[in-house]
């Protein structure tokens, strides 16, 4: 996409005076800001500290070294080239001195993925003058919303990434003593690519104990050969056409009839699951602002009272934008206190599991998006049994 194109500048004004701001002050080095690049886009590599300013009214302007002049051309407003830290400061204090700007940044560290800017900045903008606020809301309604055609893009993902986890463990699951977790993290691999879809890390492939382990690697932890009577755990991720993730995750079980356990632990996680999107979509349709901190506080509810909120650690779900865990508001009142609205655009992850160390782990993950008539579930039909043998 061109430069700022996600961003609608009639709209971009009314959110920053809601927000109290003079405007949105944007900043990256060396792509430590996701957002930055996601509005910005870059040609070749950034190399040099930028900054970039989207007033409330007014002319957007671009603080770019001359070194960095190729790789940023294509932005609105104005492009001010600088190249010693004299003139970028004496630049800083003269635009910003006496304005309240909002930057990527988090009090307290309390949401890492809107923490990017360094500490150093503030303290450079302030002696400056300047109030740094964050840039929570803009960063959610303009940096995190996907376009009609990336959400397109990603109800294929999803479908593609489905058939693939239930075409293979419907295999694995037959073959027990013939598999290992790696021979089948290697297949995924290859039926992905054939589908398509880029890949920048390798699926998450564990059978029983392996499964209790949430991020589980078989190439460094070795490889378990499937026994009789195990979990299955297969978490696969893929993006279409580079920019449209899906991230999705499936269980399975070794043996035709599980124990009593395995079922409890897996109802209560598919429950979980459907309990955190029932109250979005019941939010919803009243009308009422729905938060992930509170749906992770549904989520986790489910397992409160199934006995298994102990085993259960990690937040609900994650964003999805531009990187499978993205900027936008995650499904978290547990790792953090993340009270940012959900509004349409967004898409994230959905998947509570519970982790039996020692024993076995169970997942289960969907995405949602959320539309302006509400939550949708990708893929169409997510999974609601254990796969079982044939």
């Amino acid at each position: 996409m061109a430069a700022f194109e996600r961003i609608d500048f009639t709209q971009l004004g009314p959110a920053l005076r809601e927000l109290g701001a003079d405007g949105w002050l944007i900043y990256d080095f060396h792509g430590l800001n996701p957002v930055a690049q996601r509005l910005v886009g870059y040609r070749g590599m950034l190399t040099r500290r930028l900054f970039v300013w989207l007033p409330a009214s007014g002319e957007p302007i671009c603080l770019v070294h001359t070194i960095d002049k190729n790789a940023v051309t294509d932005v609105p407003g104005r492009i001010v080239h600088y190249t010693t830290w004299q003139e970028l400061h004496e630049l800083l204090e003269k635009m910003f001195a006496g304005k309240c700007v909002a930057m990527e940044t988090s009090p307290e560290n309390a949401v890492p993925y809107l923490d990017r800017v360094p500490a150093g900045i503030i303290s450079l903008l302030s002696r400056f003058g300047s109030t740094v606020i964050p840039s929570d809301v803009l960063v959610t309604r303009f940096a995190a919303c996907w376009t009609p055609a990336e959400l397109e893009l990603h109800r294929q993902a999803a479908e593609d990434i489905a058939r693939i986890a239930r075409d293979t463990l419907q295999n694995v699951v037959n073959k027990v003593g013939e598999v290992t977790e790696h021979e089948v993290q290697q297949n995924v691999i290859a039926a992905m690519e054939k589908a398509g879809l880029d890949i920048i890390e390798p699926p998450i492939v564990g059978f029983g104990p392996n499964a209790a382990n949430p991020h589980y690697d078989s190439q460094e932890d070795g490889s378990r050969t499937l026994g009789a009577d195990e979990v299955v755990l297969l978490d696969l991720f893929g993006a279409a056409a580079g920019v449209a993730w899906a991230d999705q995750t499936w269980m399975g079980f070794s043996g035709s009839t599980p124990p009593t356990e395995v079922v409890r632990v897996w109802e209560a996680t598919r429950d979980a699951r459907d309990t955190a999107i029932a109250q979005l979509r019941d939010a919803w349709q009243r009308g009422e602002p729905v938060t992930g901190a509170a749906l992770d506080d549904a989520s986790r509810s489910v397992m409160r009272d199934r006995g298994y909120v102990e085993a259960f650690t990690h937040r609900t779900g994650h964003s999805i934008d531009a990187d499978l865990h993205g900027s936008g508001p995650h499904l978290d009142n547990f790792e953090t206190n993340d009270i940012r609205r959900l509004v349409p655009g967004v898409v994230f992850s959905v998947e509570p599991g519970v982790y039996l160390t020692g024993n076995f782990g169970v997942r289960s993950e969907v995405n949602v998006i959320l539309l302006e008539e509400g939550p949708e579930v990708t893929p169409r039909e997510p999974q609601t049994e254990l796969i079982l043998p044939s």
